[in-house]
């Protein structure tokens, strides 16, 4: 599961009022090559929360992210670079993501997350 990913999800439990950002429980990571694409990165930019990328990086091991980023950042092709790597190419493979209200663990496996709730949080 790509941090792409990971940023967009969020815990569905009946009555979860504060489900994202997902904890990390890192087991595996993987780090898979792919193709540096400048115009992708600035748009999705402003559709990421940049907080929970920075933490989720850190997570998994990358600490290359700024605490902070803006849009004139997106000029810089070393931080690009970095956010590419931190978004597109670190991959949890095994591990868990854990709902930040009510602990609820969900699995990782094959770097597929499973998000499906129990019948009792529909």
């Amino acid at each position: 599961m790509r941090l792409l990913t990971h940023n967009m999800l969020s815990s569905n439990i009946k009555g979860v009022t504060n489900g994202f950002p997902l904890r990390i429980e890192v087991e595996k990571v993987v780090e898979k090559s792919v193709d540096f694409n400048p115009d992708f990165l600035k748009n999705m930019f402003a559709k990421i929360e940049y907080k929970a990328l920075v933490e989720a990086s850190r997570i998994m091991g990358y600490a290359e992210l700024p605490d902070h980023a803006e849009p004139s950042m997106l000029e810089s092709d070393d931080f690009l670079r970095k956010f590419h790597h931190a978004l597109m190419e670190l991959h949890l493979e095994e591990g868990t993501l854990v709902c930040p209200e009510t602990g609820r663990r969900f699995p990782v496996n094959k770097g597929v997350p499973n998000m499906l709730l129990h019948e009792d949080e529909v």
